[in-house]
């Protein structure tokens, strides 16, 4: 059985390339992104580690903290940062796991059980070790996304996604599709009319299921 939404996600130590790590204490009180890459050196992942450098000030407005993990060792990842940050004209100043003994990617279910890493491995050996956790400050899953090898990720979405999540979990509303902050929200329908005129003022009915007001402030 795969981690679920609301399931607290594993806790493990690890080396990075910033040192160890005791993963639930690394994310403390903060919301964290992990994301996961089949190996260093590859032309994908590179563009995509470089998007997430070039994001270091939503990070931090967003109070997000965000960890790579690949399955090569920490001297690999320290040269392949050399190529990201040439590529991405961006600093990577977040850790990347060296998870070459696959504990991480199986404990995230990325990888089968019985998985292992031949001599000579190729990306196509962990191909599936390539996933987006979001993860709340309680230590639970909110959010996770696998994507194929060959499509890169929209980290543009992954921000849309983030800041929806934190909004829906302060401020006890939902968001409709393709919302972005400042659009309006969704009263959930176990809210009452009366409720949410005292919750939030003024709303919109558009079915009797389907009711939208202004972002909370």
């Amino acid at each position: 059985m795969g981690l679920r939404i609301n399931d607290v996600v594993p806790d493990f130590t690890a080396q990075t390339s910033e040192g160890e790590i005791s993963f639930h204490d690394w994310i403390g009180d903060s919301w964290a992104i992990l994301f996961s890459h089949p190996k260093d050196f590859t032309p994908v992942c590179t563009t995509e580690f470089g998007a997430v450098a070039q994001l270091a000030a939503e990070w931090e407005r967003l109070g997000t903290k965000v960890i790579g993990v690949s399955v090569d060792g920490v001297d690999d990842h320290k040269k392949w940062i050399g190529d990201i940050e040439s590529y991405s004209k961006a600093n990577v100043g977040f850790p990347i796991i060296a998870d070459e003994g696959l504990a991480v990617s199986k404990a995230f279910d990325m990888l089968p059980a019985e998985a292992y890493l031949p001599d000579g491995r190729t990306p196509a050996d962990s191909a599936t070790v390539r996933s987006v956790f979001i993860i709340g400050p309680d230590k639970q899953l909110k959010l996770s996304m696998t994507y194929p090898m060959s499509v890169g990720r929209n980290f543009a979405e992954i921000v849309r996604a983030l800041e929806a999540l934190q909004t829906t979990s302060a401020k006890g509303v939902a968001t409709p599709a393709n919302w972005v902050s400042g659009e309006d929200v969704i009263i959930p329908p176990t809210v009452s009319n009366e409720d949410a005129k005292a919750k939030f003022g003024e709303f919109e009915t558009i079915f009797p299921y389907l009711r939208k007001t202004k972002e909370p402030s």
